[in-house]
């Protein structure tokens, strides 16, 4: 069975330019790694991901892999992962297993094996991926209401994380957010005024060249990110 799996880095100090290094020579390795059927390696941006300038401290690694024993020889024994773990001063993965997935990646929609999605309770937590290459000519646009709006979900009622992720500044950008229950994230999105009113927007001025919006059931969690543990008290680890 597929499994898709998201790690957030934070560094040790020190690491800055090596890890701005691993942006480029990163992925080529990557793609050799046996199991791997879809990889993005991501920065991430100030104000936990939402600003436009880069925190150079904070990188994602995401990863659609084809079976789990793959992904558990990756995390067990692989070289790059070793690397990002030996410099860094927290780390935070989350296992995730698709419910619905629409739009585009690069051209693909890697989430797309989600025809028999695993079933969980109705109140288990839920994961959101939205991801979008932005227009040049709609860039000031796009920041101008979505950087805010951004920035306010990580305060919205069920949030236990939210992170602005994206391949390159300013136009290839992501957010990922994880909520308590999938209750919490469809009343955030159905009735908060300003998200609704950046979807109208995005909609009517065509701002993105190729998007994608995907749901997730979360597996596990372990690990920390700003000091703590986003799903204390409703995950376990994973094995």
């Amino acid at each position: 069975m597929h499994l898709t799996t998201l790690t957030v880095f934070t560094l040790k100090p020190g690491h800055r330019r090596w890890a701005l290094a691993q942006m480029g020579t990163a992925p080529p390795q990557l793609q050799r790694v046996p199991g791997l059927r879809f990889s993005k390696l991501l920065g991430s941006g100030a104000a936990n991901g939402f600003g436009a300038w880069p925190n150079f401290d904070r990188y994602g690694l995401m990863v659609v892999w084809e079976d789990v024993a793959f992904a558990e020889a990756f995390f067990s024994r692989n070289a790059v992962w070793a690397a990002y773990q030996q410099r860094s001063a927290e780390q935070w993965t989350v296992h995730l297993a698709p419910i619905k997935s629409q739009g585009l990646w690069d051209g693909k929609n890697p989430f797309d094996y989600y025809a028999n999605p695993v079933s969980g309770p109705a109140e288990a937590p839920v994961a959101v991926l939205t991801r979008a290459s932005i227009r040049w000519s709609k860039v000031p646009r796009f920041w101008k209401f979505v950087e805010p709006t951004s920035a306010a979900l990580a305060h919205a009622t069920g949030v236990r994380a939210a992170i602005g992720l994206g391949e390159l500044p300013l136009v290839r950008q992501a957010t990922f957010s994880v909520w308590e229950s999938a209750r919490a994230m469809q009343e955030y999105a159905y009735k908060d005024a300003k998200h609704r009113e950046v979807i109208k927007l995005t909609r009517r001025e065509n701002w993105y060249a190729e998007e994608l919006f995907a749901r997730f059931q979360v597996l596990s969690s372990e690990g920390t990110i700003d000091g703590r543990e986003p799903l204390v008290g409703l995950m376990t680890r994973p094995g």
